[in-house]
């Protein structure tokens, strides 16, 4: 878990100094937008209830959030013609790695993520090609307290597949079907959830040479810099 916790944390922190919160907030809207099609509730469409938790960790503005759920629930103009899309493939050094999508134009994504791929010095490869090197697990990232060691086996008999500290707080991967039965679990034992997300975890873990690292981190991030792209996971 801790190669996908350094890779999100480098997301986070790159996300809120960089000044790119234009792009935050057009791929979050994207995704409430979609996320709204199961219905506006946030109540019942757990998917929509984790992407307007996003939004509001950046501080998008409540109209926005509004806006985008009455797009996508069909209240709203403008909510029809994205589409969600999945892209494996190998980059620097032969790490593996998979990009989730939003899109309104399928080729011209696919053609783009193509020609990062292939200037990065990595090959895009067929559906599948990648994805059994990981596995779909819901992460939530909880706020660490003064007892961290209690804390980390209090939330392993809530129910938690893994638990692990980080720089930022505690992070706790679940099975992708008991997210959100986790995540009220934790919320009622008093626990404050910073981040809860479905992510992709490499069963395995590659290494990479110093001289190749810098080429990987600049790869990925060309990768999250793309307006389409929502999420990148890789193995190292």
């Amino acid at each position: 878990m801790s190669g996908h916790s350094k890779w999100a944390t480098i997301k986070h922190k790159k996300a809120v100094t960089d000044n790119k919160r234009g792009q935050i907030f057009t791929k979050l809207i994207r995704a409430i937008t979609v996320a709204a099609r199961d219905g506006g509730d946030l109540n019942s469409n757990f998917k929509l209830r984790l992407a307007v938790e996003k939004a509001r960790v950046v501080n998008m503005p409540k109209a926005n959030i509004e806006r985008a759920v009455e797009r996508g629930s069909g209240v709203g103009e403008g909510g029809s013609g994205l589409a969600e899309g999945v892209y494996e493939g190998f980059g620097p050094g032969n790490m593996a790695v998979m990009v989730s999508v939003l899109t309104d134009n399928k080729n011209r994504t696919a053609s783009e993520i193509k020609k990062i791929f292939e200037r990065g010095g990595g090959t895009l490869g067929q559906p599948g090609s990648v994805a059994f090197l990981f596995d779909k697990k819901g992460r939530l990232l909880i706020e660490k307290k003064a007892e961290t060691e209690s804390e980390i086996l209090q939330l392993i008999d809530l129910g938690a597949e893994d638990v692990e500290e980080a720089e930022d707080g505690i992070e706790v991967l679940t099975q992708a079907n008991k997210l959100a039965e986790t995540k009220l679990k934790v919320d009622q034992a008093g626990f404050t959830v910073k981040e809860a997300e479905l992510v992709f975890v490499p069963k395995n873990y590659l290494v990479l040479e110093e001289e190749m690292k810098g080429k990987a981190f600049q790869f990925l991030e060309t990768l999250d810099n793309h307006d389409d792209v929502q999420e990148v996971y890789s193995n190292i």
